[in-house]
Protein backbone atom coordinates (compact mmCIF):
# COMPACT_ATOMS: atom_id res chain seq x y z
CA UNK A 1 0.00 0.00 0.00
CA UNK A 2 1.70 3.32 -1.05
CA UNK A 3 2.51 4.93 2.49
CA UNK A 4 0.27 8.73 3.08
CA UNK A 5 3.52 9.85 3.80
CA UNK A 6 6.88 9.71 3.40
CA UNK A 7 9.09 11.38 6.02
CA UNK A 8 13.38 12.17 5.34
CA UNK A 9 15.31 12.24 8.56
CA UNK A 10 18.79 13.09 7.78
CA UNK A 11 21.42 12.65 10.59
CA UNK A 12 25.14 13.02 11.10
CA UNK A 13 26.60 11.72 14.13
CA UNK A 14 23.16 11.54 16.00
CA UNK A 15 22.71 8.50 17.51
CA UNK A 16 22.14 9.58 20.70
CA UNK A 17 18.85 11.12 19.32
CA UNK A 18 17.39 9.23 16.45
CA UNK A 19 15.81 6.19 18.52
CA UNK A 20 14.01 8.23 20.95
CA UNK A 21 13.28 10.55 17.23
CA UNK A 22 11.67 7.87 15.45
CA UNK A 23 9.63 6.50 18.74
CA UNK A 24 8.09 9.72 19.68
CA UNK A 25 7.52 10.73 15.34
CA UNK A 26 5.82 7.32 14.79
CA UNK A 27 3.62 7.66 17.93
CA UNK A 28 2.81 11.43 16.92
CA UNK A 29 1.44 9.48 13.25
CA UNK A 30 0.13 6.42 14.48
CA UNK A 31 -2.95 6.77 12.75
CA UNK A 32 -1.54 7.33 9.24
CA UNK A 33 -0.19 5.45 7.04
CA UNK A 34 4.04 6.63 7.25
CA UNK A 35 7.43 5.25 6.16
CA UNK A 36 10.44 6.74 7.63
CA UNK A 37 13.27 7.04 5.89
CA UNK A 38 16.44 8.31 7.81
CA UNK A 39 19.44 9.37 5.45
CA UNK A 40 22.87 9.04 7.44
CA UNK A 41 26.11 10.99 6.67
CA UNK A 42 27.14 10.25 9.60
CA UNK A 43 31.71 9.33 9.86
CA UNK A 44 30.71 6.17 11.72
CA UNK A 45 28.35 3.40 11.76
CA UNK A 46 26.67 4.31 15.49
CA UNK A 47 23.59 6.22 14.57
CA UNK A 48 23.19 4.01 11.39
CA UNK A 49 23.11 1.07 13.77
CA UNK A 50 20.69 2.35 15.53
CA UNK A 51 18.42 3.11 13.05
CA UNK A 52 18.76 -0.79 11.51
CA UNK A 53 18.09 -2.33 14.90
CA UNK A 54 14.92 0.19 14.66
CA UNK A 55 13.66 -1.37 11.02
CA UNK A 56 14.26 -4.44 12.12
CA UNK A 57 11.23 -4.27 14.89
CA UNK A 58 9.38 -2.12 12.79
CA UNK A 59 9.31 -1.71 8.87
CA UNK A 60 7.87 1.45 8.36
CA UNK A 61 11.74 2.86 9.46
CA UNK A 62 14.07 2.59 6.11
CA UNK A 63 17.75 3.79 6.34
CA UNK A 64 19.90 5.55 3.63
CA UNK A 65 23.54 5.16 4.39
CA UNK A 66 25.70 7.51 2.72
CA UNK A 67 29.18 7.18 2.78
CA UNK A 68 32.23 10.37 1.96
CA UNK A 69 29.19 12.85 1.29
CA UNK A 70 27.85 15.59 3.20
CA UNK A 71 24.73 18.85 3.18
CA UNK A 72 21.66 18.11 3.67
CA UNK A 73 19.89 19.31 0.83
CA UNK A 74 21.54 16.27 -0.79
CA UNK A 75 20.45 13.87 1.54
CA UNK A 76 17.40 15.14 1.67
CA UNK A 77 16.90 14.31 -2.21
CA UNK A 78 18.88 11.05 -1.34
CA UNK A 79 15.56 10.19 0.92
CA UNK A 80 13.12 11.29 -1.60
CA UNK A 81 14.54 9.94 -4.41
CA UNK A 82 13.72 6.24 -2.94
CA UNK A 83 10.18 7.47 -1.45
CA UNK A 84 7.12 5.85 -1.66
CA UNK A 85 4.51 7.91 -0.25
CA UNK A 86 1.47 10.63 -1.96
CA UNK A 87 3.40 13.07 0.46
CA UNK A 88 7.27 13.62 1.36
CA UNK A 89 8.84 16.02 4.30
CA UNK A 90 11.50 16.41 5.96
CA UNK A 91 12.63 17.08 9.37
CA UNK A 92 15.87 16.66 11.98
CA UNK A 93 17.37 13.98 13.69
CA UNK A 94 18.39 15.63 16.95
CA UNK A 95 15.08 16.37 18.44
CA UNK A 96 14.56 20.37 17.87
CA UNK A 97 11.61 19.68 15.33
CA UNK A 98 8.16 18.81 17.80
CA UNK A 99 6.43 15.93 16.32
CA UNK A 100 3.52 16.88 17.16
CA UNK A 101 2.98 19.80 14.64
CA UNK A 102 3.48 16.69 11.22
CA UNK A 103 -0.29 15.84 12.04
CA UNK A 104 -1.32 19.57 11.21
CA UNK A 105 0.63 19.83 8.83
CA UNK A 106 -0.83 16.58 6.96
CA UNK A 107 -4.07 18.46 7.82
CA UNK A 108 -2.73 21.69 6.03
CA UNK A 109 -2.32 19.04 2.97
CA UNK A 110 -5.38 17.77 2.84
CA UNK A 111 -6.95 21.00 1.28
CA UNK A 112 -6.55 20.49 -2.04
CA UNK A 113 -4.88 23.76 -3.32
CA UNK A 114 -1.80 23.77 -0.74
CA UNK A 115 1.27 22.43 -2.31
CA UNK A 116 3.76 22.60 0.72
CA UNK A 117 3.03 22.67 4.52
CA UNK A 118 5.95 24.42 6.67
CA UNK A 119 6.34 24.18 10.66
CA UNK A 120 7.18 28.07 11.16
CA UNK A 121 9.47 29.24 13.73
CA UNK A 122 8.23 33.17 13.19
CA UNK A 123 4.66 32.71 12.68
CA UNK A 124 2.36 34.76 15.15
CA UNK A 125 2.37 32.06 18.68
CA UNK A 126 6.06 30.56 17.36
CA UNK A 127 9.03 30.29 18.60
CA UNK A 128 12.59 29.89 17.24
CA UNK A 129 14.28 28.42 19.98
CA UNK A 130 17.67 30.04 19.48
CA UNK A 131 19.64 32.85 21.39
CA UNK A 132 22.54 35.25 20.46
CA UNK A 133 24.58 34.56 17.71
CA UNK A 134 22.07 31.97 16.20
CA UNK A 135 19.33 33.97 16.64
CA UNK A 136 20.86 36.53 14.65
CA UNK A 137 22.02 34.62 12.06
CA UNK A 138 18.15 33.27 11.42
CA UNK A 139 16.79 36.36 11.78
CA UNK A 140 19.38 37.97 8.70
CA UNK A 141 18.80 34.91 6.37
CA UNK A 142 15.26 34.77 6.87
CA UNK A 143 14.77 38.70 5.98
CA UNK A 144 17.34 38.09 3.12
CA UNK A 145 15.65 35.25 1.99
CA UNK A 146 11.62 36.80 1.91
CA UNK A 147 13.33 40.28 0.41
CA UNK A 148 14.63 38.69 -2.45
CA UNK A 149 12.23 35.53 -3.42
CA UNK A 150 9.03 36.41 -1.84
CA UNK A 151 8.06 33.31 -0.59
CA UNK A 152 5.09 33.09 0.77
CA UNK A 153 6.03 31.53 4.65
CA UNK A 154 6.95 33.28 7.39
CA UNK A 155 10.01 30.91 7.52
CA UNK A 156 11.24 30.08 4.47
CA UNK A 157 14.79 28.31 6.18
CA UNK A 158 12.40 26.26 8.17
CA UNK A 159 13.75 22.79 8.39
CA UNK A 160 10.52 21.06 9.34
CA UNK A 161 8.34 20.98 6.31
CA UNK A 162 5.44 18.45 4.05
CA UNK A 163 4.94 18.66 0.21
CA UNK A 164 3.25 16.83 -2.21
CA UNK A 165 4.92 14.22 -4.59
CA UNK A 166 3.61 16.39 -7.53
CA UNK A 167 5.55 19.09 -6.33
CA UNK A 168 8.60 17.25 -5.98
CA UNK A 169 7.93 15.81 -9.75
CA UNK A 170 7.95 19.20 -11.12
CA UNK A 171 11.05 20.83 -8.66
CA UNK A 172 13.45 18.00 -8.37
CA UNK A 173 15.32 18.47 -11.61
CA UNK A 174 15.77 22.32 -10.82
CA UNK A 175 17.08 21.97 -7.18
CA UNK A 176 20.58 22.63 -6.50
CA UNK A 177 21.99 20.22 -3.45
CA UNK A 178 24.06 22.72 -1.38
CA UNK A 179 23.80 23.86 1.97
CA UNK A 180 21.37 23.33 4.39
CA UNK A 181 17.84 25.38 3.62
CA UNK A 182 16.29 23.72 1.23
CA UNK A 183 12.84 24.20 1.86
CA UNK A 184 13.81 27.67 -0.09
CA UNK A 185 14.62 25.94 -2.86
CA UNK A 186 12.02 23.47 -2.99
CA UNK A 187 9.41 26.11 -2.89
CA UNK A 188 11.66 28.48 -5.90
CA UNK A 189 11.81 25.03 -7.91
CA UNK A 190 8.67 24.62 -9.16
CA UNK A 191 6.84 25.78 -12.34
CA UNK A 192 4.58 28.59 -10.61
CA UNK A 193 4.87 30.13 -7.09
CA UNK A 194 3.93 27.83 -4.09
CA UNK A 195 0.83 27.58 -2.29
CA UNK A 196 1.80 27.21 1.28
CA UNK A 197 0.29 26.28 4.60
CA UNK A 198 2.18 27.09 7.68
CA UNK A 199 1.54 26.45 11.01
CA UNK A 200 3.64 27.92 14.29
CA UNK A 201 6.14 25.68 15.91
CA UNK A 202 8.79 26.35 18.64
CA UNK A 203 11.87 24.28 18.32
CA UNK A 204 13.28 21.98 21.49
CA UNK A 205 16.38 21.44 23.23
CA UNK A 206 18.53 19.36 21.07
CA UNK A 207 18.96 15.44 22.63
CA UNK A 208 21.74 15.17 20.30
CA UNK A 209 24.02 16.27 17.53
CA UNK A 210 25.53 19.83 16.73
CA UNK A 211 23.87 22.86 15.52
CA UNK A 212 24.36 23.14 11.47
CA UNK A 213 23.78 27.11 11.88
CA UNK A 214 26.70 29.09 11.39
CA UNK A 215 28.43 31.89 8.82
CA UNK A 216 28.65 29.25 5.74
CA UNK A 217 25.42 28.65 5.66
CA UNK A 218 24.57 32.11 5.23
CA UNK A 219 27.26 32.11 2.43
CA UNK A 220 25.72 29.35 0.87
CA UNK A 221 22.27 31.04 1.30
CA UNK A 222 23.28 33.80 -0.71
CA UNK A 223 25.14 31.98 -3.24
CA UNK A 224 21.61 30.08 -3.54
CA UNK A 225 19.75 33.08 -3.46
CA UNK A 226 21.45 33.98 -6.74
CA UNK A 227 20.96 31.02 -8.52
CA UNK A 228 17.46 31.03 -8.25
CA UNK A 229 16.96 34.60 -8.75
CA UNK A 230 19.35 33.99 -12.34
CA UNK A 231 16.96 30.88 -13.43
CA UNK A 232 19.45 28.68 -13.02
CA UNK A 233 22.52 30.41 -15.30
CA UNK A 234 24.68 31.16 -12.40
CA UNK A 235 24.71 27.90 -9.98
CA UNK A 236 24.87 28.20 -6.32
CA UNK A 237 28.32 26.27 -6.04
CA UNK A 238 29.71 28.66 -9.10
CA UNK A 239 28.97 31.32 -7.37
CA UNK A 240 30.69 30.41 -4.02
CA UNK A 241 33.85 29.44 -6.41
CA UNK A 242 34.08 33.00 -8.03
CA UNK A 243 33.39 34.47 -4.96
CA UNK A 244 36.09 32.63 -3.56
CA UNK A 245 38.34 34.12 -6.48
CA UNK A 246 37.67 37.47 -6.05
CA UNK A 247 39.24 37.22 -2.27
CA UNK A 248 42.26 35.42 -3.86
CA UNK A 249 42.92 38.58 -5.96
CA UNK A 250 42.34 40.26 -2.91
CA UNK A 251 45.31 38.15 -1.64
CA UNK A 252 47.52 38.07 -3.95
CA UNK A 253 47.47 42.20 -4.19
CA UNK A 254 47.96 42.27 -0.16
CA UNK A 255 50.50 40.23 -0.28
CA UNK A 256 52.66 41.69 -3.26
CA UNK A 257 52.48 44.96 -1.66
CA UNK A 258 53.89 43.77 1.66
CA UNK A 259 56.79 41.74 -0.01
CA UNK A 260 57.67 44.89 -2.37
CA UNK A 261 57.26 47.07 0.25
CA UNK A 262 59.65 45.10 2.56
CA UNK A 263 62.25 45.32 -0.80
CA UNK A 264 61.56 41.50 -1.98
CA UNK A 265 62.46 41.58 -5.74
CA UNK A 266 59.51 42.20 -8.43
CA UNK A 267 59.72 38.18 -9.77
CA UNK A 268 59.90 36.76 -6.54
CA UNK A 269 57.03 38.70 -4.52
CA UNK A 270 54.91 37.75 -7.76
CA UNK A 271 55.61 33.72 -7.70
CA UNK A 272 54.99 33.87 -4.01
CA UNK A 273 51.76 36.25 -3.66
CA UNK A 274 50.36 33.62 -6.84
CA UNK A 275 51.24 30.76 -4.21
CA UNK A 276 49.79 32.36 -1.49
CA UNK A 277 46.45 33.16 -3.05
CA UNK A 278 46.26 29.63 -4.70
CA UNK A 279 46.14 28.52 -1.16
CA UNK A 280 43.86 30.48 0.41
CA UNK A 281 41.61 29.44 -2.67
CA UNK A 282 42.27 25.98 -2.49
CA UNK A 283 41.60 26.24 1.64
CA UNK A 284 38.47 28.52 1.12
CA UNK A 285 36.71 26.14 -1.23
CA UNK A 286 37.35 23.39 0.73
CA UNK A 287 35.95 24.69 3.65
CA UNK A 288 32.84 26.57 1.97
CA UNK A 289 32.22 25.89 -2.04
CA UNK A 290 32.79 21.91 -1.67
CA UNK A 291 32.46 21.86 2.30
CA UNK A 292 30.11 18.43 0.91
CA UNK A 293 32.74 17.00 -0.15
CA UNK A 294 35.82 18.24 2.55
CA UNK A 295 38.72 16.72 1.68
CA UNK A 296 41.10 15.63 4.48
CA UNK A 297 44.31 13.81 5.44
CA UNK A 298 46.09 12.68 2.26
CA UNK A 299 43.23 13.60 0.27
CA UNK A 300 43.71 17.09 1.22
CA UNK A 301 47.40 17.18 0.26
CA UNK A 302 46.73 15.09 -2.99
CA UNK A 303 43.83 17.64 -3.64
CA UNK A 304 45.64 20.16 -3.27
CA UNK A 305 48.26 19.76 -5.78
CA UNK A 306 45.69 19.27 -7.75
CA UNK A 307 44.24 22.60 -7.78
CA UNK A 308 47.30 24.47 -8.13
CA UNK A 309 47.86 21.90 -11.14
CA UNK A 310 44.13 23.05 -12.27
CA UNK A 311 44.55 27.01 -11.68
CA UNK A 312 47.84 26.78 -13.75
CA UNK A 313 46.12 25.74 -16.46
CA UNK A 314 43.70 28.52 -16.03
CA UNK A 315 46.23 31.28 -15.26
CA UNK A 316 47.57 30.00 -19.23
CA UNK A 317 44.39 30.13 -20.90
CA UNK A 318 43.73 33.62 -19.49
CA UNK A 319 47.01 34.30 -20.72
CA UNK A 320 46.47 32.86 -24.09
CA UNK A 321 43.06 34.56 -23.82
CA UNK A 322 43.79 38.25 -23.19
CA UNK A 323 47.06 38.42 -25.42
CA UNK A 324 44.94 37.07 -28.42
CA UNK A 325 42.09 39.26 -27.97
CA UNK A 326 44.56 42.27 -27.45
CA UNK A 327 46.75 40.95 -30.65
CA UNK A 328 43.30 42.07 -32.79
CA UNK A 329 42.76 44.80 -31.04
CA UNK A 330 39.95 44.56 -28.60
CA UNK A 331 39.82 47.11 -25.84
CA UNK A 332 42.27 45.92 -23.56
CA UNK A 333 39.72 45.83 -20.34
CA UNK A 334 37.36 43.55 -22.29
CA UNK A 335 40.23 41.30 -23.64
CA UNK A 336 41.28 40.83 -19.87
CA UNK A 337 37.42 39.75 -18.59
CA UNK A 338 36.78 38.10 -21.36
CA UNK A 339 40.41 35.38 -19.90
CA UNK A 340 39.47 35.81 -16.23
CA UNK A 341 36.01 34.63 -17.21
CA UNK A 342 37.26 31.84 -19.62
CA UNK A 343 39.85 31.11 -16.73
CA UNK A 344 37.31 30.91 -13.70
CA UNK A 345 35.11 28.42 -15.98
CA UNK A 346 38.21 26.49 -16.68
CA UNK A 347 39.36 26.39 -13.02
CA UNK A 348 35.55 25.42 -12.10
CA UNK A 349 35.13 22.80 -13.59
CA UNK A 350 38.42 21.32 -13.87
CA UNK A 351 38.86 21.54 -9.73
CA UNK A 352 35.38 19.75 -9.21
CA UNK A 353 36.55 17.03 -11.21
CA UNK A 354 40.14 16.75 -10.43
CA UNK A 355 40.40 18.17 -6.87
CA UNK A 356 36.84 17.31 -5.11
CA UNK A 357 35.97 14.52 -7.92
CA UNK A 358 32.17 15.40 -7.90
CA UNK A 359 32.08 15.98 -11.94
CA UNK A 360 30.06 18.96 -11.84
CA UNK A 361 29.56 20.90 -15.42
CA UNK A 362 30.04 24.57 -15.27
CA UNK A 363 26.67 26.99 -15.49
CA UNK A 364 24.38 23.90 -14.54
CA UNK A 365 22.53 23.35 -11.77
CA UNK A 366 24.45 20.42 -9.76
CA UNK A 367 22.38 17.31 -9.29
CA UNK A 368 22.23 14.91 -6.38
CA UNK A 369 25.37 13.20 -5.32
CA UNK A 370 24.98 9.28 -5.94
CA UNK A 371 24.04 7.94 -3.15
CA UNK A 372 24.13 3.82 -1.83
CA UNK A 373 21.06 2.58 -0.12
CA UNK A 374 21.02 -0.76 2.33
CA UNK A 375 17.99 -1.95 2.10
CA UNK A 376 16.61 -3.20 5.29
Amino acid sequence: MTPDLSLVICTMDEAEAIGPVLRETLGRLSSRNVEIIVVDDSVNERTADVVRAYAAMDDRVRLVRRQGERGLAAAAAAGWAVARGRILGLMDGDGQHDPAVLPLLMQGLDHPDIDIAVASRYAPGAHTGLHGFRQGLSQCGTVLARFATGVPTTDPLSGCFLFRREWWEQARSRLTPVGYKILLDLALSGRRTARIFETPTALRGRLAGASKLDTRVIVELAAQLIDKRSGGVLPARFVMFAAVGVSGLAVNLACLSLLDAAGVAFWVAQALSIIVAMTSNFLLNNLLTFRDRRLHGRAFWRGMVAFYAACTGGALINQAIGLGLYAVHVWPVAAGLTGAVAAALWNYVSVSRSTWGGGVPALKADRPAAFRRLAL
